[in-house]
């Protein structure tokens, strides 16, 4: 059973169980035990609930499309009855939900059994997960003197590592993407809205975050997305909607589409070799599908480091406002919080209403500029990261020194200059697992379509996959940390 476990993605267990050949009891004995061999070296799954997960399946699982399939949630939003959250913080540890976020509504009417939670840095702020409240870093199973990213860095993990299938993520600056590029994965960031997001949050980070998934297989991304599309009554953003769902788009191969590459960060700086290398190489892979590839012309007056400035300005407010109100008045324990978050907190303090409306409306020019950039192209292909991922510490979240922790040299901007771009902008984005480095840590390929276009770039991430499947590098890993039992 183990190995039959180890082998397949969500949608071949949900199979399984759909057909009678395997009993969700059996997948979740499974996914335990994995937890049981592998958190202990990883550090990436908490607030684990065996009971609540043996009796939801007691109860009868809906008839939903990963019927029976081991999920969990990451430890950040997505609120749910019996699931505490610690939002990475000591300062939320073990706080109870008293109700049910749209999303995990809509997952647990997938059929999905969730059992746990898995790591995020403090707020989820950040591209590296080591939060004070776990005891220790979330660690890459490809190498675990690096990290598996963030800020859904846990979810990185334990798919990677072969716990469970595919997980939760969300992304406000590229943490769904971050992991995905780190441990060798899909993750997939929709257009802006395409996700529920309430009731809790009408709109986070100024509209830029949205939650999505970290999986070993682009058919189950697709098949959560269609899973939970469309946001919930009353949100603040609505994007177009679908026209066949992403399933269907995947069966669709694109026609011809204009490529633009760029093997440096938008601002014209140069990233690692092996993240040079990613892109060559992609490069061909699309000319040889039969794409026109042509490299891109960087504008002048796109200015991302404006946006980035305004994007750290709106993540300190949110991070003040958030720490405030659970404290509801009382005063700030600083020992409860991470260096970075007591940073932003005073950085936030000196930034005025006007100040925050002016962010705000700088990061939605830069989406106006970024929409003018692919006038003339049709996805845009970057890395993921401007390097492997990074040693564990590099980017500890110790700095009280909040810009310079984002903005200056060495900093989160500079190991990940890309993916917050489309967060701003609301544009579809995918890291997808096209490279390893010499020393085989994974590497990343980003790519980006205009505001709405997620099928179609869906249905390019399917011809890339089918032409270059990355399932058997995947599967390597699973197997050596499994051992001898895995053949």
């Amino acid at each position: 059973m183990k190995d039959i476990y180890l082998k397949s993605d969500a949608t071949a267990l949900a199979d399984l169980v759909e057909n009678g050949e395997v009993s969700a009891d059996e997948l979740l004995d499974c996914a335990l035990e994995q937890v049981a061999a592998l958190n202990p070296d990883l550090n990436a799954v908490v607030m684990m609930q065996e009971d609540l997960a043996r009796r939801t399946i007691r109860e009868g699982l809906p008839e939903g499309p990963f019927k029976g399939v081991p999920f969990l949630l990451k430890d950040l939003g997505a609120e749910a009855v019996g699931f505490p959250l610690n939002n990475g913080s000591r300062l939320w540890r073990d706080s109870e939900c008293d109700h049910d976020s749209e999303l995990f509504i809509r997952l647990r009417a997938a059929g999905l059994v969730t059992f746990g939670r898995t790591t995020s840095p403090e707020l989820g702020v950040g591209p590296v997960t080591e939060s004070q409240v776990y005891g220790g870093p979330t660690r890459n199973p490809w190498n675990t003197g690096h990290t598996s990213g963030g800020s859904s860095g846990g979810a990185g993990a334990v798919v990677a590592a072969g716990i469970v299938p595919a997980a939760h993520g969300s992304d406000g600056g590229g943490s769904v993407r971050i992991p995905a590029s780190s441990c060798g994965l899909v993750g997939f960031k929709p257009t802006r809205a395409r996700l529920p997001a309430g009731p809790d949050s009408g709109e986070g980070w100024g509209g830029m975050a949205i939650d999505g998934f970290l999986t070993r297989s682009l058919r189950d991304t697709a098949r959560l997305l269609d899973a939970v599309d469309g946001p919930d009554a009353g949100a603040p953003y609505f994007p177009p909607p679908l026209q066949d769902g992403f399933v269907k788009a995947m069966q669709r191969p694109p026609q011809q589409l204009r490529v633009a590459l760029c093997a440096t960060t938008l601002s014209g700086t140069p990233v690692d070799g092996e993240c040079v290398t990613a892109i060559e190489k992609t490069g061909r892979l699309l000319e040889d599908l039969g794409h026109n590839v042509v490299p891109l012309r960087l504008p002048e007056t796109l200015d991302v480091e404006a946006m980035m400035l305004a994007w750290t300005r709106i993540v300190a407010c949110g991070t003040a406002l958030s720490v405030r109100s659970v404290l509801n008045g009382r005063p700030l324990d600083p020992s409860m919080v991470e260096g970075v978050t007591r940073g932003a907190i005073a950085y936030a303090d000196e930034i005025s209403g006007s100040d925050y409306l002016q962010a705000v409306n700088a990061v939605h020019a830069f989406g106006r500029r970024m929409a003018y950039l692919f006038d003339g192209i049709d996805v845009l292909v970057t890395p993921t990261l401007a390097r492997p991922p990074a040693p564990v510490g590099l980017l500890k979240p110790d700095s009280e020194d909040f810009l310079a922790y984002r903005t200056g040299p060495g900093g989160v901007f500079d190991y990940s200059p890309f993916t917050a771009i489309f967060n701003a902008s609301g544009q579809p984005a995918v890291s997808l697992p096209l490279h390893w480095s010499a020393d085989d840590l994974p590497v990343g390929v980003h790519l980006a379509m205009p505001f709405g276009h997620d099928e179609r770039l869906m249905a390019l991430s399917a011809q890339i996959e089918q032409a270059a499947p990355w399932a058997g590098k995947q599967q390597e890993l699973i197997d050596r940390l499994a051992g001898p039992r895995a053949g």
